[in-house]
């Protein structure tokens, strides 16, 4: 089954250096309907004195209000003033700019938002729908197949890898060519497959089709709907729709980008680090990490634990490191309180050993360093580097292997 999932394991695991857009719900909502995708009609609240002005020109029988945060679990979440629940429904207009003040502002806290939570700037009232069922769509780039892949099952509303695992006949796979629109007798066979029936499986051919334009119009790499829902009144909408965009594109995707709210919702850190093409993702332990290389870190990661250590982070400086990033990265890592000592792991075949040994010791003396530092270089110009550590005459512990390594960064918190 595809990965069509951006988790944590991921995140650790983008070694490729990927800045991931972040946009919010009605901000994807309003992509969609730009490119006439059926959708939720929905206005936003900002607290603003306009917001009973917005109310009064939205009619709806039933309204949908949502907070608007890059987390899910909404509905079950708790705000930091006490106020239950992220997602509601009311018909009362009142309501609903009762229910805005109860949000904006203030701090939601679900599974998936630190433990502070996350400060709730905008809501979402959606026209509610009456749903009679619910479908799963999606559209991404897939290197196996080359170029863009179509990912369909009647079994939306659920968690997709689940339906994959458990009843993988309700999960159609369908290659596309990315300079055709999608043909009309793939479109009906995708329809029925989803169950669509009658005039419904017209209607959801042409919503697909849509969401194919938008997905190429906007230079997509995965554009993800659940669930592609059917009403009772026979429409087919985009009831949520997760998009990711191709990172190289932004030059000609401004408008887009420039709706990345990243720095607003993120680890500043990983926000900084992101600016230097540096890979950061902070974690619970004590040891900072500064590691090249995918294997080489989650390898780092796992000997530390094996010690007995805790990773405080990951930070993989990639291939082409400068000393100036080598400084950055010591920066971003000495800005996290709990890193008590700094283990650097590199295995120089692209990365000149030299130059990372002359950004750790330029970075121990421009911060003052007063943590333990555990360094281990190989590969490319290897002697150089340990000469320049050795003649710094700083209090750098260098280590034969990544095991001795590990172990001597350990034994430094001691």
């Amino acid at each position: 089954m595809l990965s069509i999932r951006q988790n944590l394991l991921k995140k650790v695991n983008g070694w490729q250096q990927i800045r991931n857009l972040n946009l919010l719900e009605f901000q994807s909502k309003d992509l969609l309907q730009k490119y006439n995708v059926a959708i939720q009609q929905f206005q936003i609240l900002d607290s603003s004195n306009n917001d009973k002005t917005v109310l009064e020109k939205f009619d709806c029988p039933e309204y949908v209000v949502k907070a608007q945060i890059l987390a899910g679990g909404r509905g079950k979440g708790v705000f930091d003033n006490g106020f239950k629940g992220g997602v509601h429904i009311t018909t009362s207009k009142e309501e609903v700019l009762n229910l805005s003040k109860k949000m904006i502002g203030n701090r939601l806290i679900t599974k998936q938002t630190p433990k502070s939570g996350i400060t709730v700037k905008k809501v979402m009232v959606a026209r509610s729908v009456n749903i009679t069922r619910e479908t799963y769509l999606c559209i991404l780039l897939d290197r196996e197949h080359n170029g863009p892949v179509l990912i369909a099952s009647p079994a939306g509303g659920v968690d997709i890898e689940t339906v994959a695992e458990e009843t993988p006949e309700k999960i159609k796979t369908v290659p596309l060519n990315i300079d055709q629109p999608i043909p009309e007798q793939t479109l009906i066979e995708i329809a029925k497959f989803l169950d669509f029936k009658g005039a419904a499986i017209k209607t959801c051919a042409a919503e697909i089709q849509k969401l194919y334009t938008l997905f190429k119009a906007v230079d997509a790499v995965q554009i993800e709907i659940n669930p592609l829902a059917e009403t009772d009144e026979g429409e087919v909408i985009s009831v949520d729709a997760k998009l990711n965009f191709d990172d190289n594109a932004e030059f000609r995707q401004k408008d887009i980008f420039s709706m990345d709210i990243s720095e607003e919702e993120s680890d500043h850190r990983e926000v900084e680090a992101t600016k230097y093409n540096l890979n950061y993702v902070g974690m619970d332990g004590n040891i900072g990490c500064l590691v090249n290389g995918a294997g080489l870190a989650m390898a780092t990661m796992d000997i530390i634990k094996l010690n007995g250590g805790d990773p405080a982070n990951f930070l993989d400086v990639g291939g082409g490191v400068k000393e100036e990033q080598v400084l950055k990265a010591f920066q971003i890592l000495t800005s996290d309180p709990k890193v008590k000592s700094i283990l650097v792991n590199v295995f120089g075949g692209i990365v000149n050993c030299a130059t990372i040994a002359n950004g750790v010791v330029t970075a121990s003396k421009v911060l003052n360093l007063n943590v333990p530092l555990v360094v281990r270089l190989e590969g490319t110009n290897v002697t150089e580097a340990r000469k320049i550590l050795k003649d710094s005459g700083l209090a750098i512990q260098t280590a034969t292997d990544l095991d001795d390594a590990a172990q001597k960064a350990v034994n430094a918190l001691q």
